[in-house]
């Protein structure tokens, strides 16, 4: 049988069984009002018609005046009762502190989900994992990718001291490039070694070739120094000049 809330209309789908007999006190999932609820009516089965035996004739009542040969109506079954039903017994409703009602449906719509609140908070995360990156890129060794984002690109204390650039043709014919030279840390402070950019640059001055030099190590202390080396194959014929600094300066 379908159930309606007669505050917010609600509907709900309940088998016959759940009411019973006698009705039952119900509850709303929606908005929470109680009322009590009817058993099904039933469809009345028509009574059996009784059976008027011929073979002994029908007493008649003498006051009755519907004309000769017609037959008496026979009495009502005892079962048969003008009087309506009693009304069924009150129903106890369960205390406020139920919160469950084992027959109750969920109602036809769920509550919407705040999308603008997950979507501050995606941001916020987003927010924080950039920060940690850029914390990232300028102190834990990767000091070329902060420069090419425009990031640390404070002057470092080392300085660089390179040795003479060597040219020497290999067995298949082609011309091995290579730089060498030195890092020092003239501060009384241990100092991060950034990357080396390399550039060759043509008579005019304009960049023709370049490439990055990883240091050996990322820390240099208070006076020492380190070396580092470099080498390309078949730079551009026209390189006439080299210039070395720290990328990010």
């Amino acid at each position: 049988m379908i159930l309606e809330c007669p505050e917010c209309r609600t509907r709900y789908l309940v088998p016959d069984s759940a009411i019973g007999h006698d009705g039952r006190t119900v509850r709303c999932a929606n908005c929470r009002h109680s009322w009590f609820q009817s058993p099904p009516e039933l469809p009345l089965e028509p009574l059996p018609e009784p059976v008027v035996s011929l073979d002994k004739p029908v007493d008649r009542d003498p006051s009755e005046s519907d004309g000769a040969g017609a037959a008496a109506m026979p009495p009502l079954p005892s079962f048969v009762s003008a009087a309506p039903p009693p009304p069924p017994p009150p129903v106890v409703e369960a205390p406020a502190t139920e919160t469950f009602d084992a027959f109750a449906h969920q109602p036809p719509f769920r509550q919407r989900r705040n999308n603008a609140r997950r979507w501050t908070i995606g941001a916020v995360a987003a927010g924080l994992l950039m920060l940690v990156g850029v914390i990232a890129i300028l102190w834990l060794g990767a000091p070329g990718i902060g420069a090419s984002l425009g990031l640390g690109t404070t002057e470092s204390p080392l300085r660089l001291r390179d040795n003479p650039i060597e040219r020497r043709e290999l067995a298949n014919g082609s011309e091995l490039f290579a730089v060498s030279g030195q890092i020092t840390n003239p501060s009384s402070d241990r100092q991060r070694v950034p990357d080396i950019r390399a550039e060759l640059k043509d008579a005019q001055g304009r960049v023709v070739f370049n490439w990055t030099i990883t240091p050996q190590q990322r820390t240099l202390g208070p006076g020492a120094a380190i070396d580092f080396n470099s080498a390309k194959l078949d730079v551009p014929p026209n390189s006439k000049r080299l210039e070395l600094s720290f990328a990010g300066e």
